[in-house]
Formats: C-alpha cells, sequence, structure tokens
C-alpha cells in the first residue's frame, strides 16, 4: 500500500491510537489538537501539593494498550507500567452494610454469598452468562465496523444470530439482575454496570450483564503514574515512531473536493492530506467541520449519555481502609439527590452512585493527606442550574460520605476543584459534557452510533467515544484499530 499522509483532528486516546497504528503501517501521520496537551478527558492536574487524574479512574483490558506496543514494535516497559488490583472495589451501602468485590472470581462469588442473600453458585453461573454474551458479541458490536456487509457474513455473527435470546436484548438491566438476585442491594450491585457506558440500568437492555465479565474476568489495574499515564505513555510512543503533534491548532473545517476529504483547515491555512480521521465529537464535527455536507440528523439527535460532576479533594487525613475504587450507594435518593433529574433525562437512575477514588502513589499528595475524586453520574448538559445542583450535591455527598465514614469529611477538605458537565463540554467539545456520547438505552443503540467512516465522503474517518464501537478507554482504543483496518482495507 502507497504511503498516505493523514491528518488526524484531536489527540483523544482514539486519536493517539489511530496514530500508532497507522504510522506504524508506514503512513505519514500529523494530529492537530486544540488543546496544548494530549488525551482529552484522559489528563491530571496537580495544584497545592496534589495531584489528580482528571478523567477516566477506572483500567481494564489492558491488552488493547499492549497491543499498541507490539504493532509499534517498542517494549511497553520502557513507557508503561501497572498491577493487577486484588479488590477492585468496596461498597458501602446505606444500612451499613460494607463489601470488598474481590477480583478472584470464586473468592468474590464466596464473600458475596456470605454478604447478600444469595448462593456463590449463582453468582459464579451470573459472571459464566456474562463472559458467553461478551464471547458471542465482541467480534461483531466491539471489534469490527457494524456498517459493513462483510461483518455480517463471519461465523462468529451467526453464532450470535442463532442464541439471540440467550442474550436477554428484550428486558432491561434492571429486569435481568431483579429476575436472577432477590437481594436488593446485590441488584444496585449489578446495577451499576450500566453506569460504565453512561446508561440507565432501567433502560439499557440486559445484554450489557456481559460488562461485569471485563472486570471480573480481565481484570482491575492500576497503571503506575496514575491514569494519566496511559495518555502519556501512547503520546511518547506516537512521537518516538514519527507522528507529529500540532497543539493549540483547533482545526476550522474537513475540506473536500468531488465528494472526497483533501485536508483540514486552521484559520486561513489549507493543510492537505490524502485520508483526514476525526476524533473530535462526531456532533460538533458535522455542525461546525462539516457544514457544507448534509447532516445525519437521526444520528446525530440520539439522547445523550450521563455526564459527571466530579469534586477533587485534597483531604487531609489518610484514610488506610480504602482502596482504588469505593462505590457508595444512595438507597435513599428521593430525599438526596432527586433535584438532579427529571423524567426527560436519559440518566433517571433513583440509584446514585458516589466513586470515591483515593491516593495509590505516596507523590499524589502531601504526607498525612489524600486526594480524592469524588464523581457522582449526572445528565448531560442542557441548560440546567449546574451552579445550584454543585452546591446541594456537595452537601449531600459530604453528608453520605461521613455517615457511612463515621467522619467529618466537610472538616478534611484543605483543597477543591470541581468539573462540571459545562467545563467537560468546553474542554473537550464533547456535546453537551456527555461522557460516552450516545446513551445506550435501546437494544438497536449500537446500530445508531455513527459509523467510523462515511459513505458519501471518502477518504474520511472517525473514531472516538461518539462512534462506533463506544465510550470508555478500551473502546476507543477499538475504534482507533477499526478506523486503521478500514483505511488499509480500503486505500
Amino acid at each position: 500500500m502507497k504511503k498516505k499522509k493523514i491528518v488526524i483532528i484531536g489527540a483523544g486516546v482514539a486519536g493517539l491510537a489511530s496514530a500508532i497504528r497507522l504510522r506504524s503501517k508506514g503512513h505519514l501521520v500529523s494530529v492537530y489538537e486544540a488543546n496544548e496537551y494530549p488525551g482529552g478527558k484522559l489528563t491530571a492536574f496537580s495544584a497545592e501539593g496534589y495531584r489528580f487524574d482528571m478523567g477516566p479512574s477506572l483500567f481494564t483490558m489492558p491488552q488493547f494498550i499492549d497491543e499498541l506496543f507490539k504493532v509499534a514494535n517498542k517494549p511497553i516497559e520502557n513507557y508503561f507500567q501497572y498491577e493487577r488490583k486484588s479488590v477492585v472495589c468496596n461498597y458501602f451501602f446505606e444500612d451499613e452494610t460494607t463489601f470488598s468485590a474481590l477480583a478472584d472470581i470464586n473468592k468474590f462469588a464466596e464473600e458475596a454469598s456470605k454478604t447478600f442473600n444469595v448462593d456463590s453458585e449463582a453468582i459464579v453461573e451470573y459472571l459464566k452468562r456474562s463472559k458467553r454474551k461478551y464471547d458471542l458479541t465482541s467480534t461483531l458490536f466491539l471489534e469490527k465496523s457494524l456498517h459493513k456487509f462483510t461483518t455480517y457474513l463471519s461465523t462468529e455473527t451467526l453464532k450470535a444470530i442463532i442464541k439471540v435470546n440467550a442474550l436477554d436484548i428484550n428486558v432491561s438491566l434492571n429486569a435481568y439482575n431483579s429476575k436472577v438476585f432477590e437481594d436488593d442491594r446485590l441488584v444496585k450491585f449489578f446495577n451499576r454496570f450500566a453506569t460504565y457506558n453512561g446508561s440507565s440500568p432501567y433502560k439499557t437492555p440486559g445484554i450489557m450483564s456481559m460488562i461485569p465479565h471485563l472486570e471480573q474476568y480481565f481484570g482491575i489495574f492500576f497503571p503506575k503514574g496514575g491514569m494519566h499515564s496511559i495518555t502519556q505513555s501512547l503520546y511518547q510512543l506516537a512521537k518516538d515512531i514519527g507522528v507529529k503533534f500540532h497543539f493549540n491548532k483547533k482545526v476550522d473545517e474537513i475540506i473536500t473536493e468531488k465528494r472526497s476529504a483533501k485536508g483540514i483547515r486552521i484559520d486561513n491555512e489549507i493543510i492537505k492530506a490524502d485520508i483526514v480521521v476525526s476524533n473530535s465529537d462526531v456532533v460538533p464535527t458535522y455542525r461546525q467541520l462539516l457544514k457544507k455536507h448534509k447532516a445525519p440528523e437521526k444520528i446525530l439527535n440520539q439522547p445523550r449519555s450521563s455526564s459527571a460532576l466530579i469534586f477533587y479533594w485534597g483531604i487531609k487525613k489518610e484514610f488506610p481502609e480504602l482502596d482504588l475504587h469505593n462505590i457508595f450507594f444512595s438507597e435513599d435518593y428521593k430525599s438526596e439527590f432527586d433535584f438532579i433529574f427529571n423524567k426527560k433525562d436519559v440518566y433517571d437512575d433513583p440509584t446514585v452512585y458516589i466513586n470515591v477514588t483515593s491516593k495509590e502513589e505516596k507523590s499524589d499528595a502531601p504526607k498525612g493527606c489524600e486526594n480524592w475524586f469524588v464523581m457522582i453520574n449526572v445528565p448531560s448538559n442542557t441548560g440546567q442550574n449546574w451552579d445550584e445542583i454543585i452546591e446541594k450535591s456537595r452537601t449531600n455527598i459530604i453528608s453520605k460520605i461521613s455517615r457511612l465514614l463515621k467522619v467529618r469529611v466537610k472538616e478534611l477538605i484543605e483543597f477543591e476543584s470541581i468539573l462540571d458537565p459545562r467545563k467537560i463540554e468546553s474542554n473537550t467539545q464533547s456535546y453537551q459534557g456527555a461522557l460516552y456520547g450516545a446513551a445506550s438505552n435501546s437494544k438497536f443503540a449500537s446500530f445508531l452510533r455513527h459509523p467510523n467512516f462515511k459513505r458519501s465522503i471518502k477518504n474520511l474517518y472517525f473514531c472516538g467515544g461518539s462512534v462506533h464501537p463506544g465510550g470508555g478507554i478500551p473502546l476507543c482504543l477499538l475504534s482507533g484499530r477499526i478506523v486503521s483496518d478500514l483505511i488499509q482495507k480500503t486505500n
């Protein structure tokens, strides 16, 4: 294949993955990023002796990171190191039940049996079914383009079609979990996995019960240096193999001629290219960069996924009993967080999950202190009074954590920074500040995501959380692989 000049718009995780793969094929790759840093949502900041990872707090399926270093023929240990966690999460319930989710499946089942009203074999069987759902659908829904006819001619696709009833696509995740488990706490435990793609367990289909498999089977990992080291390692890898980066360069237009992408425009400068890849959110890509072309309104108007309200707290006391990921369930939602949601919201989950991530490395906080990443899922930005929501949420979050940990958290906060959907939208150009693009609250959601290519414009491709296969680090990395494969096959 002849070397191509390829321009990538955006240096998010998917943009970095695409750049590494395409450059490894010998193409000339340049990345143009509006911010002064790479990584998109996966970035970090430091203040007053504290270091905070700003974006995703969960690292799973590291094989997709490993794969990029193999493709680039570089030793991963020179760039990136991580370790598997023995405890996935600690859970705190309003009735003072606590539960540590162990990484080992059998030990997890044994502990769940002791804590909840369930037989350990029921837990093991649930996770086996999760694995079967993943194995049946991952090739079709995650690893290939859903919008190419050849995808449907594979043996894997035929197996998925034959066993479609085993995928539980016609019931909600909550309905599926409620049928399997009697204990409401365990239902809430498994309902939480809907938040991994920004959906509601009361709307997203039961096939999403495959998500616990990703956590329990593949494991949860901690990257040395924090989550931001994922961005840093991929950025360094891309530079070392010859990818060119241009920061503080906001693209104004994707140039097309005769139904083919020919480059980009930044201010009055035209940058020619054989192929253009947009790692920008698909909505602003059409609204701002492809104004001359008819937009796929049905796709763009899909309801957005949930966003996040995050408090970055510097805490003046260590909590050695807290592990990396700690999930607090709110079971008295109506009195604590009902002001956040309304009936029109996609994420109208009557259980609010408070995710607290504390430090793993001593350098992340001053001695005797901790850096807390405190997040709740909230709807995307549609003009709500966020200042009021932030104030009330902060009060209620502090009240809940203090109640469950039996400590006055408010008195221990010495530093605070806040990230809300408005800032997420302005910082990352994610439409409405949605974390995962369109919501996955329909059994047809995967098919309604924008393809990784555009039939009406040759040599234009799309990657990232707002297009197929979806949001989150693993799926963004896979979108980079899909785009690279499509370019190799069609050029």
